[in-house]
């Protein structure tokens, strides 16, 4: 019975630690990244996203965690229609089951999950430019990307 509970508890203990990976793994480098061809610039957690992914379309870099589970995309495109938030989110044809959904005169953030994966989206509007930055992670991870989420998405700018 005690081989069983210490089992038990080992495998308890496992599974939290891995949840907690990217809180505990080491403290979190905080890195400015910035467009400069469009003025666009986010603090980025450098020690979690540390493999370059590959090139969005317009202006910008996408970033992965080393394990490849989550991944974060800074990116910012001509607003060729001078499109509002609402329009361009509209255009984009979102998904109907969305979590979390704020628009403003001048920026929406959406969020939801997509299979094991929680997806968020913020895009802040300038005159000539579309400034985001997109980010998914494992759903089971949620509550230890909050606070990562939160200073991402509350650092973004864009200039024209």
């Amino acid at each position: 019975m005690k081989l069983i509970l210490g089992r038990c508890i080992g495998l308890i203990l496992v599974t939290f630690a891995g949840s907690t990976m990217i809180a505990a793994a080491q403290p979190i480098k905080w890195t400015r990244y910035s467009i400069p061809e469009t003025g666009t610039s986010v603090d980025f957690p450098s020690t979690i996203f540390t493999e370059p992914a590959g090139r969005p379309d317009g202006y910008g870099q996408r970033f992965k965690t080393a394990d490849g589970r989550a991944n974060m995309t800074i990116q910012s495109a001509p607003n060729a229609d001078h499109d509002t938030p609402a329009a361009f989110l509209a255009r984009k044809n979102p998904p109907s089951h969305i979590q979390y959904k704020r628009v403003t005169s001048r920026f929406f953030a959406v969020s939801s999950y997509k299979g094991d994966d929680v997806w968020y989206d913020r895009c802040n509007f300038s005159h000539r430019f579309v400034h985001c930055v997109l980010i998914n992670y494992p759903a089971a991870e949620e509550h230890d990307w909050d606070d990562i989420v939160t200073r991402i998405s509350l650092s973004l700018k864009g200039g024209d």
